[in-house]
């Protein structure tokens, strides 16, 4: 009984670690605050600082930004993004045409052109101060808060996202930058289907699916040229001085999203349901299990089947009973009913050699 305890145990224990290990990315997420990578605001010069000319720009002036037909001119809309595809990337082409949901596209194709272009990539619902202002080119302010070009030293950039990780709403990049080499390069390996079209969403391209890329990114320790900065909250759009303006977007999101933020909001509540729901299931495993293991043991007497003819088999001496492990052995003598028999059953202890 012992012996098939561990061995429950060592099974439970072992499907445990490979559940933990399959999901040990999204849960280091949880406690990844960036800070390692972060652009802090003592680097930032202020929004009117003479400064800002004189840091050195090596992300291109180029602002993407991706909309589903021609109505806003000079942005990525579906059709330009395919034909982009086709002509660079054909390899992918399948894949983004297989894509359940155009959003999918959305954010694929925001990655293509900072890998292959570089530049800097805005939603829709976030406004900034940008190209900053030339004698020939003066600046159209578009509710935007500052100019982008203290964020354009570095090779690359994304923004903080709560409750954790990154998200794909405002990047930058140099051309052909590691990071999203690797994001693009891994698109086809994250295109799965999963229950809800949310998640679906999230985990294939987009920000649940870029953070994990950045946090398994992070963990070779790329050099400086290959490191990605972090915006945080409060200098993407939560003072004055912040970069953005983000106005309420979303405009994909279905009924799924509602029940996963209902799900966010409600977390404690739906943890301790999760371990009533576990302590349950492993309550009703380890009940199937001792009922497995007392039937089992019942095939562990030894029954006898003889002939009346036989003689009766006599008890083991009282040294033998001392000495010698003993099992309870059934021996039943039943004669064939046609000739008159009578059934008889005895009881004989011999010695356990199975």
């Amino acid at each position: 009984m012992r012996r098939g305890l561990l061995i429950f145990l060592l099974v439970n224990l072992l499907i445990l670690s490979l559940l933990v290990r399959s999901v040990s990315t999204l849960l280091s997420l949880l406690v990844e605050d960036a800070a390692a990578d972060a652009i802090h605001r003592a680097e930032l010069p202020s929004p009117n600082s003479s400064l800002i000319e004189q840091r050195p720009q090596i992300i291109p002036k180029i602002i993407h930004q991706t909309y589903k037909n021609e109505t806003i001119p000079e942005l990525w809309t579906n059709e330009k993004s395919r034909e982009f595809i086709a002509a660079e990337y054909p390899w992918f082409l399948d894949t983004f045409d297989g894509y359940n949901y155009p959003i999918q596209r959305a954010d694929s194709i925001r990655y293509f052109v900072l890998a292959h272009y570089g530049g800097t990539y805005i939603d829709l619902d976030d406004v900034s101060y940008y190209p900053p202002p030339t004698p020939n080119h003066p600046n159209v302010e578009q509710g935007c808060n500052r100019r982008l070009d203290p964020l354009l030293a570095y090779p690359a950039w994304v923004r903080r996202t709560a409750p954790t990780g990154i998200s794909n709403d405002a990047m930058g990049s140099v051309p052909q930058h590691p990071f999203f080499l690797r994001v693009i390069e891994l698109l086809q390996q994250y295109d799965r289907h999963w229950l809800l079209p949310y998640i679906t969403v999230m985990y294939s391209t987009g920000p649940l699916f870029l953070s994990v890329i950045w946090k398994e990114y992070m963990r070779d320790k790329p050099s400086e040229a290959g490191r990605v900065r972090i915006l945080m909250q409060d200098e993407y759009n939560k003072h004055s001085w912040s970069f953005f303006t983000h106005h309420r977007g979303n405009s994909w999101h279905g009924k799924d999203a509602h029940l996963i933020f209902w799900m966010g909001q409600h977390w404690l509540f739906l943890t301790v349901c999760g371990f009533c729901i576990a302590g349950v299931v492993g309550f009703c495993l380890w009940w199937s299990y001792g009922r497995i293991m007392l039937l089992g043991a019942k095939y562990r007497y030894r029954y006898t089947k003889v002939s009346s003819s036989s003689p009766r088999l006599t008890s083991p001496t009282r040294r033998s009973r001392l000495t010698v492990p003993t099992i309870l052995r059934r021996v039943s003598f039943k004669e064939d009913e046609e000739t008159g028999g009578v059934t008889e059953t005895s009881y004989e202890l011999g010695r356990r050699d199975d």
